[in-house]
């Protein structure tokens, strides 16, 4: 196990960087984005370990790989499974803590997915959605078993807890009763690359994706609630209105994607409908640049990335009323109910016939999403800690020797 010993410090944050090694969705920008701008932003006073289970051979992204590092060479089943052991037993997660601290400098963990282990130090953990509750038929039985189990405890257990979006915050005080006090509300940020791109880049682009008809833009996983079955009636609509717009849709197969294909097929779409799968992030900016309309039906979003990125990138937006997506959206978006697909193609509709519509939206949503900014999130979190790390009582609490 690679260990770097950090600099003598005030307070010492283990971070858990793990989504940004292994993963590739909303769970890993917000790991990779905090770790990048926590290095930026941290005080003197405060040294930043990272830490993840080396299960895949994967490794930390180029620009955190100098950081100090700690790591666990456990497979997935057994990292997962021995974190809820740990707390169901109350037993310290071995391996994660320096085992001694001889300067006394106090040590704070955060847990950045839906993973807590059970450690002897104040702990912070990232709550993201609440999906497995809201809808539990949108998680596998096994993730769904083990997230009943293990989220009560990783809740009740934590120190503090960050929550991405009020809305999640809401869930968690109605599904767990946590008390209000102890969630703490910090919005992630927008990357800066997604800005409006250059009229060259968007045509390349287009000649690459969509070279023979303009389109409209989905950006997610292929899973059940993103909700890509209303997102495909609505285009049948738009096609029987006269719309000649494809739907290209961005992202990788989650699971049972089946059911998607074969609605492409039996709505009689399949030359109408592009699953482009995963594409390079320098693709994403001329992408939603190039969109005549992003949509983003979802059932339940903890946050919806792809709305600011969308609007960052100066496309009009509709996505539905429903869970974070409305707080995120705020009044740029349009919005409508997430299962009806008339309203959604009647608001995408709208767009396509009114270009002074659409251009406001383009003028207004750079302005509105530049308002989500890593560095003010990495700012309130490192609030967090310095708060929690003052709060917490040495003597309480040991390390294992």
């Amino acid at each position: 196990m690679p260990v770097t010993s950090p600099r003598p410090s005030t307070l010492q944050v283990i971070l858990d960087v793990g989504p940004a090694v292994h993963q590739g969705a909303g769970l890993s920008r917000y790991a990779g984005q905090l770790a990048r701008h926590l290095l930026a932003e941290a005080p003197p006073e405060m040294a930043l370990t990272f830490f993840y289970n080396a299960h895949s051979g994967h490794d930390l992204p180029q620009e955190l790989a100098q950081a100090p590092r700690r790591t666990l060479p456990l497979n997935q089943y057994a990292w997962r499974l021995s974190v809820l052991a740990s707390q169901l037993l109350g037993i310290p997660y071995p391996g994660i803590l320096p085992r001694s601290s001889p300067d006394s400098r106090p040590i704070l963990y955060h847990a950045t997915e839906h993973l807590l282990p059970y450690l002897p130090v104040p702990t912070v953990l990232t709550v993201h959605d609440l999906i497995f509750e809201r809808y539990p038929q949108h998680h596998t039985w096994t993730n769904r078993l083990f997230l009943r189990v293990g989220m009560p405890l990783f809740v009740r257990r934590a120190d503090a807890i960050i929550a991405v979006s009020r809305h999640t915050q809401r869930d968690l005080m109605e599904l767990y009763r946590v008390p209000p006090a102890k969630i703490h509300l910090i919005y992630q940020g927008i990357d800066p690359a997604f800005r409006p791109a250059p009229p060259a880049e968007v045509q390349r682009i287009r000649q690459r994706y969509s070279p023979d008809r303009p389109y409209l833009l989905m950006v997610g996983t292929l899973e059940p609630r993103k909700n890509h079955a209303t997102a495909l009636r609505a285009l049948l609509r738009l096609k029987q209105a006269g719309h000649p717009h494809r739907l290209l849709v961005v992202g990788g197969r989650g699971w049972l994607f089946e059911p998607i294909q074969e609605e492409v097929k039996r709505l009689g779409l399949e030359g109408d409908v592009t699953f482009a799968g995963y594409v390079p992030g320098a693709d994403l900016p001329p992408l939603y640049t190039g969109a005549d309309c992003v949509l983003m039906p979802s059932l339940y979003e903890g946050f919806g990335f792809p709305v600011l990125e969308a609007m960052a990138c100066g496309a009009p937006v509709v996505c539905s009323q429903v869970s974070s997506l409305p707080e995120v959206a705020g009044d740029v978006a349009m919005l409508v109910p997430p299962t009806d697909d008339a309203a959604l193609a009647a608001a995408v509709g709208q767009i396509l016939q009114e270009p002074e519509r659409a251009a406001a939206m383009r003028t207004q949503g750079p302005l509105y999403a530049a308002r989500f900014r890593w560095d003010e999130c990495a700012r309130q979190t490192v609030a967090l800690y310095q708060a929690l790390a003052q709060k917490s009582k040495p003597s309480s609490r040991h390390l294992p020797s």
